[in-house]
């Protein structure tokens, strides 16, 4: 499996909970977005670099 793959599917999971989340409590949910769109762009340099 190629490294980077990991973070950014489970990146893509927690940004989609995060934005899920943004009408019941804007304040968590834009957290958890931020969180996993952080995870998606540094699987997706890890994704580049070891290519």
């Amino acid at each position: 499996m190629r490294e980077g793959l990991i973070p950014a599917i489970l990146g893509t999971a927690v940004a989609t909970t995060g934005a899920a989340m943004l009408k019941r409590n804007p304040a968590v949910g834009y957290g958890i977005l931020g969180f996993g769109l952080a995870h998606i762009v540094l699987g997706a340099i890890d994704l580049i670099e070891h290519k």
